[in-house]
């Protein structure tokens, strides 16, 4: 009987996609995949590397299975993802529980190490994340909706972020494997796809010499497909076309839904960034977005305690949040990771002052939240059952408004048992601070 293998993966959707890759991999070649790590003969941790918060939960999640392996029936850990790639050296010195570890471009050998640390070997590999395998078959993972990446690595160089150097530049899959995948992913049932990369809006200019995610959209809105909704995910303000603007309001299967992030609003702090474009550019996104696109939800993130940020650059965010009303918006700290241009910036900054940045900005926020949320009681809104709860006795699910794991859910109450994966009309009876609340009618 071959061994039990157990995922689990941590960080972005794009790590997802690379596990769903693994998962496929790992089944094709007779494993027996688990839900339960403590039924597994062996753990991969897919981990993200971004900021040190994710590298901490990465490390605390490897010690939590070394646990298993000296008390339970675990066999080995391997590790694979960005912190394989971007700490492999300081994985093998200061990891002995970690068995084997593959850096992005060597995930293709993900059977071969599990072989390795079966027979009681260690294994390391690692090369340039170019050679990370953008495409092949997937083990979804989700109910309803797949991410489809279109796109990897960047080329921005923002001066806080490591991605470049940790997944290498930009560069566009072709259009005809993109279309031939997603065939895939609506004859498998999905529903909804989330395009996903780590700038959506650059799509092509690499490839086709121009941007081309308008033309992919479009596309991908054919009946052939079959999808009710597409989302678009991270998306850069200097790169919103008229085209993109247009193509979003003709077709009603493009989610009225864009995540935005704009990181900041100071000009000083934006050019310190290296961001391209400037304040002028985010305001005029945004207020392009919302004219041409009634009833968008904007998603953002922003980041406080950048190097050199004023009292007065965070007073200026502080008043956008509040002007521009984002529907959903995210953030966070400042996390100074070797190897970025603000390493080594001055005028740091305290985490002290930056937790309590962070927590004026999420304050901010709550009453556009509250507001928002206040908007669809009285209204009706197709939703995307994922699931059930039995203790609160309602089932959950998203509209075109949430996107998966960042935004809040709307809770539902019903007379049958929708399945995950299938839409059900929720009539809002109430709001809370992230979620919404209502019943089914039929």
């Amino acid at each position: 009987m071959k061994a039990k293998i157990g995922f689990l993966s941590l960080g972005c959707p794009k790590n997802e996609v690379d596990c769903e890759i693994m998962l496929s991999r790992v089944a094709a070649a007779g494993y027996e995949l688990v839900s339960d790590d403590t039924e597994a003969d062996v753990m991969i941790v897919n981990t993200c590397a971004f900021i040190n918060s994710a590298k901490s939960e990465g490390i605390e999640s490897i010690l939590d299975l070394a646990w298993l392996k000296e008390n339970g029936k675990l066999k080995g850990i391997i590790v694979t993802g960005c912190m394989a790639q971007r700490y492999m050296e300081q994985v093998k010195k200061d990891l002995p529980e970690v068995d084997a570890a593959l850096s992005l471009g060597e995930q293709d050998k993900i059977c071969q190490a599990i072989e390795k640390v079966l027979a009681g070997e260690r294994f390391y590999c690692h090369s340039a994340p170019e050679k990370l395998a953008l495409e092949g078959d997937r083990v979804l993972t989700h109910e309803g909706y797949a991410y489809l990446r279109i796109a990897e690595g960047c080329s921005n160089r923002c001066a806080f972020c490591a991605i470049p150097e940790i997944r290498g530049a930009f560069r566009s899959r072709p259009m005809e494997n993109i279309l031939a995948e997603a065939k895939t992913l609506s004859e498998l049932g999905v529903k909804e796809i989330i395009l996903i990369a780590q700038d959506t809006t650059r799509y092509g200019m690499d490839l086709y010499g121009r941007y081309a995610l308008s033309e992919l959209c479009e596309k991908l809105c054919d009946d052939a497909f079959g999808f009710r909704w597409i989302r678009l995910m991270y998306c850069y303000p200097d790169k919103i076309t008229d085209e993109l603007i247009r193509v979003m309001a003709t077709h009603e299967k493009i989610c009225r839904y864009m995540d935005l992030p704009i990181q900041h609003i100071s000009e000083d702090v934006l050019q310190r960034m290296n961001r391209h474009g400037g304040a002028q550019v985010v305001r005029d996104a945004v207020a392009r977005l919302r004219a041409g696109v009634p009833g968008i939800a904007l998603r953002t993130t922003v980041m406080v305690g950048f190097p050199g940020e004023r009292e007065r650059d965070y007073g200026e965010l502080i008043r956008f949040i509040k002007e521009a009303k984002f529907e959903r918006l995210g953030a966070f700290a400042y996390s100074r990771e070797e190897g970025t241009p603000a390493y080594g910036m001055d005028r740091q900054i305290s985490q002290k002052l930056k937790d309590t940045r962070l927590d004026g900005v999420m304050r901010a926020q709550m009453d556009v939240s509250e507001a928002y949320n206040k908007s669809f009681v009285g209204k009706t809104l197709p939703v995307l059952c994922e699931g059930y709860d039995p203790v609160s006795g309602r089932f959950w699910g998203r509209s075109e408004f949430h996107a998966p794991e960042i935004d809040g859910l709307v809770w539902f109450s019903s007379g049958r048992k929708p399945e995950p994966g299938h839409f059900v009309s929720v009539k809002i009876t109430e709001s809370m601070e992230y979620d919404l609340v209502g019943k089914e009618v039929r």
